[in-house]
């Protein structure tokens, strides 16, 4: 059986992914060739952004149980910063990058992309960022 290619879907897309089940998020994150990565720290900001915007917080649950593979950090934000803070415009998102890393993600998919350095990013990474109908794309594509 192939496996799974792992991706790092940014919160807006998990968001995103649950207000609607016809959007490119939800089929990205429901493509059973992908399996979605996020940090221990996204998992955190899900979790207020659902009681937020009055998203059922058991949905949120099921979805990451069923389908993503959550990354604990495994070390300190001020040291994630310090680390990957060059590659985010907003140095709150460097966790992004690092979890990315470490899961070995060779696509971080995001509706944010002005929040990352895109170029720097790809270079020192060969990590691309795409939007999930772009990506949607690029797997049609290959």
């Amino acid at each position: 059986m192939k496996q799974s290619l792992p991706v790092f879907v940014d919160s807006d897309v998990v968001v995103s992914s649950l207000l609607s089940s016809s959007g490119a998020a939800f089929f990205c994150i429901n493509n059973p060739a992908l399996k979605p990565v996020i940090s221990d720290v996204s998992y955190k900001e899900l979790t207020m952004v659902v009681e937020r915007l009055g998203i059922n917080q058991h949905a949120l649950d099921d979805l990451v149980q069923r389908k993503f593979n959550v990354i604990r950090l495994n070390t300190t934000l001020k040291r994630v910063k310090e680390q990957y803070g060059r590659y985010v415009t907003d140095q709150n998102d460097a966790h992004i990058i690092a979890v990315a890393m470490r899961a070995k993600t060779k696509f971080l998919i995001s509706y944010n992309l002005k929040h990352f350095k895109i170029d720097r990013i790809k270079s020192d990474f060969d990590l691309l960022l795409l939007t999930p109908a772009r990506f949607l794309q690029y797997l049609r594509s290959s």
